[in-house]
């Protein structure tokens, strides 16, 4: 953050750029409408008959092919891209890995553990992007360690986690969190990336580094993407790009860089009461009794997490 004033470049004196405030009306509003577009993530996974990874590597590669003609057109993004500095272009790459990392980890724990389980422990990412900001040397105030506290509450008391102690149960809890530690990897890298790189410049960086890793783990795993998929399955797959990819993952790469990473992965636990909500209206499945006072909860998290922010 920079303060206000002046500066002298050059024996004159110019301004200096404003602080920046965290966070604007528009980025809250955008961050809700992401938080709904990742809420859609996990129903239209759950109806897309391919495997799990097939679907992660997809839903990248058709994002960043939508993103070319973009790029293609627009001149200044050209330029921008080319003049991504070496450090910048490095953390997007990194950001990228750890979004693979996220997807290669969770979506086949899903297959091993309870859902219950596999949700409640990949939602631990505000308390992971609180600690490793912590590791790193900042110190967040008391408000966001007790809003990230209380939002993961929120997800406790939606999914009613029972861990198993199954062999089986065991790896797919420990792939879970491993994602949810991805994910605090993707939120913190971007949150630094943005401070010099738009966000359309380091969002096509990181979904193609995102795509091309997840092709190389679904060739290594012999994953089929996409021998005998049906017109409907390829149809889901546009519509996860576009809703939970573009809308969702895209738009919080938008809002990291003015909410900030703490803000942004605690509201990443509204996916949680927003899929159940998705699949009432969707799937015509009632959501659990406990689907409204957790989002009550999970909202309260966010805004002591916004007043810690604000507030130091």
């Amino acid at each position: 953050m920079f303060a206000t004033g002046t500066r002298r470049a050059g024996g004159s004196r110019v301004p200096a750029p404003a602080a920046r405030t965290p966070g604007t009306r528009l980025d809250v509003t955008l961050l809700a409408v992401a938080g709904a577009g990742v809420s859609f993530s996990g129903p239209l996974i759950a109806a897309t008959a391919a495997p799990a990874l097939a679907v992660a590597f997809w839903r990248n590669a058709l994002a960043v092919a939508g993103m070319v003609p973009v790029v293609a057109l627009r001149g200044r993004l050209r330029a921008e891209l080319a003049g991504v500095g070496r450090r910048a272009f490095t953390l997007s790459l990194a950001a990228g890995a750890a979004l693979a990392a996220h997807f290669a980890l969770w979506l086949p724990s899903l297959r091993l553990t309870s859902i219950a389980s596999s949700v409640a422990l990949v939602t631990t990412t505000p308390v992971w992007t609180t600690l490793l900001l912590k590791l790193s040397g900042h110190r967040p105030p008391a408000g966001v360690w007790l809003g990230s506290c209380v939002a993961f509450a929120g997800v406790l008391l939606l999914t009613g986690v029972d861990l198993s102690v199954s062999p089986e149960a065991l790896a797919g809890d420990a792939l879970a969190l491993g994602g949810g530690i991805a994910a605090a990897g993707y939120v913190l890298i971007g949150a630094e990336v943005r401070r010099t790189v738009g966000a359309t410049a380091y969002t096509f960086l990181c979904y193609a580094t995102t795509a091309v890793l997840l092709l190389a783990v679904c060739l290594v795993a012999g994953v089929s993407l996409g021998g005998g998929y049906s017109g409907e399955t390829w149809l889901k797959l546009a519509v996860l790009t576009v809703i939970a990819q573009f809308l969702g993952h895209s738009l919080l790469n938008r809002v990291v860089g003015g909410l900030g990473p703490s803000i942004t992965s605690t509201a990443l636990l509204l996916e949680t009461p927003g899929a159940a909500l998705v699949a009432a209206v969707w799937l015509g499945r009632l959501p659990p009794a406990a689907a409204f006072p957790a989002l009550a909860v999970i909202l309260l998290g966010l805004a002591l997490v916004i007043r810690g922010e604000r507030t130091s």
